[in-house]
């Protein structure tokens, strides 16, 4: 007669091992966010918050004065003699830096991506400038492009009279657009320069991992074809670069409006504002003229600027995502 089997009593998990609430692990990523949402909260959007609030009074004086204004501190910025040249200056700079970065660092990646000998060394080289603040590199090209000193020692001992490079006051081409030169400012070149040299190495590393991961079996597809290496590089390899572009462009034309220590050192405003910006421009108003509402007003435009470059490429990648 087979023998009846009992059912075994399962023993009771022991309370420390019971899992917890799954409301608490809901809750766990959003304390730990907590903190930072905070002080991210207060210190920038509550600061931002109260710019705004204070680009709308009065205070255009050492002692504050926060009455109602409206919109006038915007009227007295946009209509300005230097904010109007400031506009100029960072369209030119803006163009000029973002074109300058994209040709110097696509090269230097492609150099690099060769399979050349000391490749580390060299990717050291080019993205050393990246280390050292806009303040000091503005320092160092103040001395280089000086015409007594620098570079103009150099032309000199061949006979050649050097130019004045940040000095000059010429714009090419000298025309007038209401009480602006809309010309691109000469001396406005040698920051470019300046900017260029320092951020290349940015774009040199974010290109090469762009073309590190472009598979070889394309490029050598291309080359069974019988495409040459500059058909390679214009049909393969540059198309499959331009998120790799776009990232480039997005980051540093938001390092190019944020331009401050680099024109502070090297050439501050400038003769007739031919190489000021709006930061060095809401700098100076605000702590040097105590226009602190027309330097908040100036703040927010900036704001607005970075946002025009910023925000559609963040909606772009969000659209891209779904």
């Amino acid at each position: 007669m087979a023998q009846e089997v009992l059912p075994t009593k399962i023993p009771k998990a022991p309370r420390a091992l019971k899992r917890r609430p799954k409301t608490w692990d809901s809750r766990m990523p959003w304390l730990t966010l907590l903190p930072s949402i905070v002080l991210l909260g207060v210190f920038v959007y509550g600061f931002i918050g109260w710019s705004g609030y204070v680009s709308l009074t009065n205070w255009n004086s050492f002692i504050p004065t926060l009455t109602w204004a409206g919109l006038k501190n915007y009227v007295t910025v946009l209509t300005s003699f230097r904010f109007q040249s400031d506009l100029r200056n960072i369209f030119y700079f803006t163009l000029l830096f973002i074109v300058g970065v994209l040709v110097v660092g696509l090269i230097l990646a492609l150099l690099i991506d060769q399979k050349i000998r000391a490749e580390s060394l060299f990717r050291s080289i080019f993205i050393f400038p990246m280390a050292i603040s806009f303040v000091v590199t503005g320092v160092i090209w103040s001395w280089l492009l000086n015409p007594t000193t620098g570079v103009n020692l150099i032309l000199k001992a061949f006979g050649i009279t050097g130019p004045q490079w940040f000095l000059s006051t010429r714009f090419v081409p000298p025309f007038h657009l209401g009480q602006i030169n809309i010309g691109v400012p000469i001396a406005l070149l040698a920051v470019v320069l300046a900017a260029v040299w320092q951020m290349s190495g940015f774009s040199m590393a974010v290109y090469l991992g762009g073309l590190r991961a472009i598979p070889d079996e394309l490029k050598e597809a291309a080359r069974m074809d019988g495409a040459s290496a500059w058909r390679t590089f214009w049909s393969i390899i540059f198309p499959n670069l331009k998120g790799t572009t776009a990232t480039i462009v997005v980051v540093e034309a938001a390092a190019s409006l944020k331009v401050f220590g680099l024109i502070y050192a090297m050439t501050g405003a400038g003769q007739d504002f031919s190489t000021d910006m709006p930061n060095l421009n809401m700098f100076q108003t605000t702590f040097s003229g105590d226009a602190f509402a027309q330097g908040a007003a100036i703040a927010i435009l900036i704001l607005i600027l970075m946002a025009a470059f910023t925000v559609p490429y963040v909606l772009s990648v969000l659209r891209g995502e779904r």
